[in-house]
C-alpha cells in the first residue's frame, strides 16, 4: 500500500502478526493508537514529531489548547501514542550498546582478547619444548578466553549494524541462531575458564604440597582426563538454554537471564554457586600454598613456587572481575534484581570479559 494511505493511519492494529518483524519506514503523522505483536516495535513510536512547519490558523486562538483533539491533530508538533505491548525491563528502548564509550570499549577489549589469546595459543602449541601440565592448562584457558572474544565481537558487530534501529531487528536477532550461538560461546567460555582456573590452582597446590614426592605430581594424561570433564561440563551448561532450560532470547546481549520457570532458576543459580564454590576452593588452595612455602620443614622447588606466584595473580584478577557479576546475577536469579539490564551491559563490558583480555598479558605473553 502507498505511504500516502498508511501515513494517515490513526489506529494501527497488528496483533498476532508474527511475520511482521520489521516495521515499514513510514511517517505516521496522525497515529494515536498502536496495538502490535512485539514489544520492541513500540520503541519506534516514542517521541514522534509531527514536523508541522505551519499549523492551522486557529492554532493561535487562545482557546485552541482546550480543544484537545483539534490541537493534537492540527497544531502539536509532538504526540503521545498509546502503544502495546510495552517494552519490559529486560528489553528497554535502546541499542545493544547505547553509550558511545561503551561501544568503543567493547571493540577494544574484543580485539585485544582475540589477538592476545591467539598469540598465546600459537606460541604454546608451536613451541618445540616439552608441553608441561601448566602450559597444557594455559592452552585451555587461552581457548576459553578466545571464545569470549568471539562473543564480544559478535555483539559489537550486531550493535554496529543495528544502531539507531535495533527495535526493527530485535526479533530476528534474539530469536535467531545468531543470538543462540553467541550465548553458547559466552557460557561455554565462562564455565571453561572457571574450571580451568580451578584446575590450574589445584595442580599448583598438589605440586608444591608434595614437592618431594615425584610420584604424586599430576601427569599430562591426568590433566587430559580432567580437562575432558571440564569440556563436557561447559558444553552441557552452554547447551541447556538452547533446549528450554532458561533462554538466550530474553535480552539483546544473549545471556541466560530467563528465570521464569523453576528449572531455569535452578540452572542459573547452580552455575553461579559453582563459580562461587570454585573461588573459595582457589582461596583455600593458595592459603595452603602460602603456608607450605613459608614452612621451614617444606622445601618446594623454586620454579614451582614462582609459577604458583604468577598463577595466583592470574587467578585472583580473574575472580575479582567475576565477583560483581556473580553478586548481581545471583540477586537477579532470585528475582531480587539490584540493577537494570542497561547497567548490566556496563558490567558486561567492564568486568565480565576483562580477564579474557588481560590473561595473555598478565601471565602468558
Amino acid at each position: 500500500l502507498p505511504d500516502s494511505i498508511l501515513g494517515g493511519l490513526e489506529w494501527l492494529i497488528a496483533e498476532s502478526a508474527f511475520h511482521l518483524k520489521e516495521l515499514p519506514p513510514l511517517h505516521f503523522t496522525k497515529l494515536h493508537l498502536a496495538k502490535l505483536t512485539y514489544p520492541s516495535h513500540c520503541c519506534a513510536f516514542q517521541n514522534i514529531r509531527r514536523n508541522r512547519s505551519r499549523g492551522h490558523p486557529l492554532c493561535f486562538h487562545p482557546e485552541a489548547r482546550e480543544q484537545r483533539h483539534f490541537y493534537r491533530d492540527h497544531c502539536s508538533n509532538s504526540t503521545s501514542i498509546t502503544c502495546s505491548p510495552t517494552p519490559d525491563d529486560f528489553n528497554p528502548c535502546e541499542d545493544i550498546m547505547s553509550p558511545v564509550p561503551l561501544r568503543v570499549l567493547i571493540w577494544v577489549i574484543s580485539v585485544l582478547a582475540l589477538m592476545g589469546n591467539t598469540a598465546v595459543l600459537l606460541v604454546l602449541l608451536g613451541s618445540k619444548s616439552k608441553l608441561t601440565v601448566p602450559r597444557f592448562l594455559m592452552c585451555h584457558l587461552a581457548f576459553a578466553d578466545l571464545c569470549m572474544g568471539i562473543y564480544l565481537v559478535v555483539i559489537a558487530t550486531v550493535d554496529t549494524l543495528t544502531r539507531g534501529q535495533y527495535y526493527n531487528h530485535a526479533i530476528d536477532w534474539q530469536t535467531g541462531l545468531g543470538c543462540s550461538a553467541a550465548g553458547f560461546f559466552t557460557v561455554f567460555a565462562s564455565e571453561l575458564s572457571v574450571f580451568t582456573l580451578t584446575a590450574i590452582t589445584l595442580e599448583r597446590w598438589r605440586t608444591i604440597k608434595h614437592a618431594l614426592r615425584l610420584d604424586r605430581k599430576l601427569r599430562l594424561r591426568h590433566a587430559c582426563i580432567v580437562m575432558t570433564a571440564g569440556w563436557i561440563f561447559s558444553t552441557l551448561a552452554a547447551l541447556l538454554p538452547t533446549v528450554g532450560v532458561s533462554s538466550y532470547r530474553k535480552v539483546s546481549i544473549c545471556l541466560p537471564m530467563d528465570v521464569e520457570s523453576l528449572e531455569s532458576q535452578v540452572y542459573v543459580v547452580s552455575l553461579l554457586l559453582l563459580n562461587i564454590l570454585a573461588f573459595f576452593c582457589v582461596c583455600g588452595c593458595y592459603l595452603s600454598i602460602y603456608l607450605t612455602v613459608h614452612n621451614p620443614s617444606s622445601v618446594p622447588a623454586h620454579t614451582d613456587t614462582l609459577v604458583a606466584q604468577r598463577m595466583a595473580m592470574l587467578v585472583f584478577t580473574d575472580f575479582i572481575c567475576m565477583a560483581p557479576i556473580s553478586f548481581f546475577a545471583t540477586s537477579a536469579a532470585l528475582k531480587l534484581p539490584l540493577i537494570t539490564v542497561s547497567d548490566a551491559k556496563l558490567l558486561l563490558v567492564l568486568f565480565y570479559p576483562i580477564n579474557s583480555c588481560s590473561n595473555p598479558f598478565l601471565y602468558a605473553i
